[in-house]
Parts: C-alpha cells; structure tokens; sequence
C-alpha cells in the first residue's frame, strides 16, 4: 500500500521536502507518480487536487507543478505510467516458462490480480476510460485501450471473442477495486459468491489488499 506521507517541512519547488535521503529528479518522479496513482484512484481527475499528490508523496505542490507543469500533463503520465506497468505485467507473464500446469492465459490473468498491490492503478485506468469526451485525455485514455485490446489479439495471439472475455472481466475486477466492496465479502451472500467466482485460488491474498471503505487510499 502507497504510504501516506505529509510535507511539513516547508519545502519550495526548487527544494523537495527530505525523506532520507537526497533523491534526483528521477527517483521524485517516480515518487510522485506512485502517489498519483493512488490519489487519482480514489478522487478521479475532477476530483484530485496537485496538492493532495504532493502531501501523498511527501513534496511541495510547487515542485509537483515544477516537474509536470499542470494537473492534465500529471494526469496523463500517471495514465502512461499506469498502462506501462499493466502491459509490462502481462509481457513478462506471458514470457514466464511456467510449463504446461499454468498455461499463458492463468499467468497474465495472475498478473492482472497481482497488481492490486500497486495502490490506485486499476482505478486510475478506469476513470481515464470515463473520461472520453475530454478532447486531451479521452484521446490518451483511448489509445491505451486500444493498445491493451493489440496485445490481447496480436501478442497473445487470442481470438476477438476471447480477447473481449478478457477485458470484460478485468473492467468487472477493476469495478469491484473501486466500489471497495471486499468490506462486504462474508456478509453478502451475492457479494461472497462474487469474490469466490472471480479468485478461486488468489482469494486470501485479494482480501489482504484491496482497499476498504475507510482507507483513505
């Protein structure tokens, strides 16, 4: 789970707060685009603020703007970096010689439930898929739809039917992250059933790491 943390330290944009260590650019980037994820996960893009990401990942909101110059620009990375992990997990499983016992297909699905740890990811995905009639980020959101469904097809080598049943389970999956519904998993027969069906096998380990109603992220 990302780590909330807050910037007490009255950093500026050219002087991120401490957390340790010195970092560079690059390694604050990468802080703030896990924070990101996370934030815009929860709140969506209408709903997130540049300020809420900089106190999740510990820096001042100037140097937040400093590095991605407005919420859009930081926004759309977040998308990039949110679909560059998502068809790195699916390469790498479907690269992985794990022997007849767990075909191609079980591993990117593995892969797809694996990253639930990665805070806000799903989500973040899902709300860049509703935002279509935003003439910049509908256009991104549109083509990191289109660039899942060529894997699917091109480099898996699934039939469209096939593909479309992948993708439609992974929009179901991405719904239940977002509704937080786990906190009605044992009390819900329906919801109960729901969760069984989807995660025969990861299902203890799905519980531990989805997001509940009162996490913040």
């Amino acid at each position: 789970m990302t780590s909330v943390q807050r910037d007490g330290s009255g950093a500026t944009a050219h002087e991120p707060a401490e957390t340790g260590k010195r970092l560079s650019s690059d390694e604050r980037r990468r802080q703030i685009l896990v924070a990101a994820l996370a934030v815009f996960g929860t709140r969506g893009y209408e709903g997130a603020t540049t300020d809420e990401v900089a106190r999740a990942a510990a820096v001042s909101q100037p140097y937040v703007v400093r590095l991605f110059g407005s919420k859009e620009n930081l926004f759309l990375a977040t998308i990039e970096d949110a679909l560059t992990r998502l068809l790195a997990a699916f390469r790498a499983a479907l690269a992985a010689d794990e022997g007849d016992d767990l075909p191609a297909a079980k591993r990117i699905g593995q892969a797809y439930v694996d990253l639930i740890e990665v805070r806000g990811l799903h989500q973040t995905l899902a709300h860049a898929y509703l935002l279509g009639s935003n003439p910049v980020i509908g256009a991104a959101a549109r083509r990191g739809f289109a660039a899942v469904w060529r894997f699917f097809r091109e480099e898996m080598g699934l039939e469209a039917d096939e593909a479309r049943a992948f993708m439609a389970e992974g929009m179901l999956i991405s719904t239940m992250i977002g509704l937080r519904i786990v906190d009605d998993y044992g009390s819900d027969p329906q919801i109960t059933e729901l969760f069984r069906s989807c995660f025969p096998s990861e299902l203890p380990h799905v519980l531990d790491v989805l997001p509940r109603g009162d996490e913040r992220w």
